[in-house]
């Protein structure tokens, strides 16, 4: 009997959240080779475009494809109890999501999709809603908070927690045999205006802040032929923005992002792409900086962190300064729109003096780079989530979130003042 399979990707709990190019790329990506051996329905609560949002709860995009979530401001949990700022549930009403189980349930199982350990109060949600509603379904947990919080995630209650990227747990336990060959099923969307896209999987660098190396242990290439085809997909249901879900997409450019680049180029696709998970400047040659931007890359975020050499040496020596600029002036020469290139800082980092979050946020600004504070989470497991453990307890993992810890840790002041200069900064570029 073919098994009937509920997708899920959860509503968000949090201060703040935005559509930058989001989308539930690894459950689709899993879900995808189960094409023609389970009955698959997906419901995505951050989906912006979803059909069960009203007039005035649908909200327009901006430039590049991305917008506001809709949302409704709820009570905090306890633990932010001392924490003055308003929170909120983002994505589609609940009630959608039941409507959807009543009219198209009950179902033998539902794939959920986590990402940030701290999101956990929507993966609760979901869960809840389908002992009630389907009752006989089996849950199964999979993605980053699955990984790194795995028992945490187990006393959500579900059937099965996948940690990791092997997912053989997960077809046995569907009893299904995968398609590793199909595509992700983006094909589930009645619309679609952005998708995802990944070339290679995992990050040589080790920077002690990051979770990458938790869950994709090495790098690896997915091949010019698979990611080629998932352009095409893309396209072909109407994406025009497609952003790059790489943590390394620039590492080994003559074997992944090169070739690729220029068969795409060579099949005429004209769609905007976009790079929100960090490009590390080192590697952004003047060849590089031509070929992105020929081939339509219209936003590059880079990762610098820091300009303070010694802090970047104890952390990852992942970028220095002088190659910033270095990248900065390949951008340019290659005819880059400065205006949409934005500098990632670490903010709020348990070592924060040796790092000089002001001086890095003034010489990014020189260079004529916008500035995203990218503040500090304590992700446990990471040296740098683990020195944390006096500050915070990691055992919550409410407390990894990224508008809390900066608090606990600095004070509303220091943070006040942080980002008003980055508020400075930026605004003075637009003028």
């Amino acid at each position: 009997m073919t098994p009937r399979v509920l997708l899920v990707n959860p509503p968000v709990y949090d201060f703040t959240a935005y559509d930058f190019w989001l989308k539930p790329y690894g459950m689709l990506s899993v879900a995808g080779r189960l094409r023609g051996r389970a009955e698959l329905h997906l419901f995505d609560y951050m989906d912006r475009l979803h059909p069960a949002l009203e007039e005035g709860q649908r909200t327009k995009s901006g430039e590049w494809g991305r917008g506001k979530f809709h949302s409704v401001e709820i009570e905090r949990p306890e633990v932010y109890r001392g924490v003055e700022r308003r929170y909120h549930r983002w994505g589609v009403p609940c009630e959608a999501f039941q409507t959807f189980i009543e009219e198209r349930g009950p179902f033998d199982f539902c794939l959920v999709q986590t990402v940030m350990t701290y999101w956990y109060p929507g993966v609760r949600e979901v869960i809840d809603d389908v002992r009630r509603l389907s009752p006989a379904c089996k849950i199964v947990l999979g993605g980053a908070y699955a990984t790194l919080c795995p028992q945490h995630a187990r006393s959500l209650g579900p059937d099965l927690v996948i940690e990791g990227l092997d997912a053989g747990p997960l077809w046995e336990f569907l009893g299904v045999a995968p398609n590793q060959d199909e595509l992700p099923l983006y094909d589930l969307y009645p619309a679609l205006e952005t998708g995802v896209l990944k070339l290679s999987d995992g990050c040589p660098f080790r920077c002690t802040y990051c979770s990458v190396p938790s869950v994709y242990p090495r790098f690896e290439s997915r091949g010019l032929s698979r990611s080629i085809r998932e352009f095409k997909q893309l396209v072909s249901l109407g994406a025009r923005n497609i952003a790059f879900y790489d943590d390394a997409l620039l590492y080994k450019p003559d074997e992944v992002l090169l070739p690729f680049l220029d068969e795409i180029q060579r099949r005429g696709h004209h769609v905007n792409l976009h790079t929100p998970n960090a490009l590390n400047a080192r590697f952004i040659t003047r060849e590089i900086a031509g070929a992105m931007v020929s081939a339509g890359f219209r936003t590059f975020y880079l990762g610098f962190e820091s300009s303070a050499d010694g802090w970047q040496k104890k952390h990852g020596a992942k970028v220095y300064s002088h190659e910033l600029e270095r990248a900065m002036e390949n951008l340019r020469a290659a005819g880059a729109d400065l205006r949409n290139a934005t500098a990632y800082l670490i903010f709020a980092h348990p070592h924060g003096t040796e790092q000089n979050v002001r001086v890095s946020m003034e010489y990014a600004h020189s260079l004529g780079l916008r500035v995203m504070l990218s503040e500090f989470s304590p992700i446990p497991g990471t040296p740098d989530g683990e020195a944390c453990r006096g500050i915070v307890d990691l055992d919550e993992p409410l407390m990894h979130n990224k508008s809390v810890f900066p608090l606990i840790h600095l004070g509303r002041e220091r943070v006040r003042e942080i980002k008003d200069l980055c508020r400075s900064l930026n605004s003075a570029l637009a003028v």
